[in-house]
């Protein structure tokens, strides 16, 4: 029997899920997973689920989950109903085990971890694949000594294959040989890993499970649980599954550090919107023809699991950032000018930022790069000069500062036009390019060698705060 596959139509309504492990921050990969079930869920009318697989006591802190949330909130990706966290769910992971040890789907295994590795040391030897042998399959739990500890491993098939039908890999199969007893219930009483989710899965009524293609082995074996307990309870149903490739460095090697970023967080604190970053992870192994950018209302009603690519995609670190220039350009200026200004400190005004932001946002491709561009509107005189600055200021150029000043003091129509008209007028009366007049002026309202036009930052600063800092420059 195959999983079923499909997207839902026709059939029991949608429902995935995500489940991210908190031992650390949100990773680009999983995100991207969980925006691909949000989408598929989204876009057949069905449940977007979240599970918190927190199981790991050690590694996973209220910080990590909170890390979680935050990242999926400001991602905008809204869950379904409650979040469900795995570790207050032992007991119901447990009564499966037992009811599957009840019914001769599973049994006690009381091999000592001594006995374990001396069976993987002969395999080894004999060049074996390393798995359990099944020792304690068919044998009477009497033969074991009074109280001694045990596992509960279930009976895998012995025979045939595991097929499944994935929704992106396409027909996948396993031969049964290859599929070990595996541990459901540890000694201590503790479910695995195996075990907790796929009983989490039906539970929660999961019909399409979404994840990475790392997952694919685990698959196999979550099916055997499944079908083994379709006899036991009901309403276990093979779910569909989709595993999507994993993430790439541009280099072709699966993304790590040394790739750069690798968290949600990371990219927020880099001044990427969160829309870049949904548009950018949908864009990573799904696409809809030649169209690059997408919002999240057209996402949920274009995407679809059969669309994804069944090779790794790789993550360009420049395109992200050409993409959320575009989508800065493309922004609301007061939202903008409430994020710079948080950026910037207490000394930045919201008002003055969003008049400035329609000149201020015309090359900037992050947040950080917009916040750095707007820092000269809330300098304190004097102003503290760039080194690159500092060389526009000689001896000529204060000279020219000292004569643009009288003239500007005498200018009655602070507006760009006015004052691009004066100044080009003035360079003409002395035989130069606007770009000798314009540097070093930049350098003294600014302190840098970059900022908006020139005349955009005369009319920004304002005629007083500008008179102010060219006269702090100028000389005779």
């Amino acid at each position: 029997m195959a999983s079923s596959s499909g997207n839902g139509s026709g059939q029991r309504p949608v429902v995935t899920r995500f489940a991210p492990s908190p031992t650390g921050f949100l990773h680009i990969g999983n995100a991207r997973t969980g925006l691909f079930s949000w989408l598929y869920a989204r876009h057949h009318g069905g449940k977007a689920l979240l599970r918190i697989e927190d199981t790991d006591k050690a590694r996973s802190t209220q910080e990590a989950i909170d890390v979680i949330l935050d990242g999926l909130d400001w991602l905008g990706l809204d869950f379904d109903g409650e979040t469900v966290y795995q570790s207050q769910r032992a007991d119901r992971h447990a009564e499966v085990a037992n009811k599957l040890l009840e019914a001769g789907h599973a049994y006690k295994c009381f091999a000592t971890q001594e006995e374990l590795a001396e069976m993987r040391e002969q395999q080894k030897a004999a060049k074996q694949p390393m798995r359990y042998d099944g020792r304690w399959r068919d044998r009477d739990p009497s033969e074991a000594p009074a109280g001694a500890p045990y596992v509960i491993r279930i009976k895998t098939p012995e025979g045939g294959e595991t097929v499944i039908e994935d929704a992106v890999q396409g027909r996948v199969k396993v031969d049964n040989r290859e599929i070990d007893d595996f541990i459901l219930l540890r000694a201590d009483g503790s479910p695995t890993y195996m075990l907790a989710v796929v009983v989490d899965d039906m539970d929660m009524g999961c019909t399409h499970i979404i994840r990475g293609d790392d997952h694919l082995n685990n698959a196999f074996r979550q099916i055997q649980v499944i079908r083994a307990m379709q006899g036991i309870e009901d309403g276990w149903e093979e779910p569909t599954y989709a595993h999507v490739p994993l993430i790439h460095g541009n280099d072709g090697a699966k993304l790590s550090k040394r790739h750069g970023a690798l968290g949600v967080r990371d990219y927020r604190e880099m001044g990427i919107l969160p829309e870049t970053l949904f548009n950018y992870l949908l864009r990573l192994g799904w696409g809809h023809g030649d169209q690059e950018e997408f919002t999240k209302e057209e996402a949920i009603a274009l995407f679809d699991i059969d669309a994804v690519n069944k090779g790794p995609s790789r993550f360009d670190m420049k395109k992200l950032l050409n993409m959320n220039g575009n989508y800065i350009r493309a922004a609301d200026d007061a939202r903008l000018a409430g994020l710079v200004a948080k950026l910037i400190g207490p000394e930045a005004d919201e008002k003055l930022l969003a008049e400035a932001m329609p000149v201020l946002k015309t090359r900037a491709r992050d947040l950080n790069e917009l916040a750095d561009g707007a820092a000269f509107l809330f300098k304190q005189r004097p102003l503290e000069m760039t080194e690159k600055a500092a060389e526009q200021l000689d001896g000529e150029a204060r000279g020219r500062l000292a004569a643009i000043s009288a003239r500007l003091h005498g200018e009655t129509h602070w507006t760009i036009e006015a004052l691009e008209a004066n100044l080009k007028a003035y360079a003409e009366e002395m035989g130069l390019g606007l770009g000798k007049l314009a540097q070093p002026l930049r350098a003294a309202l600014t302190g840098q060698t970059t900022s908006p036009g020139i005349f955009d930052v005369l009319v920004l600063l304002g005629r007083e705060e500008s008179l102010a800092r060219i006269d702090a420059q100028a000389g005779g």
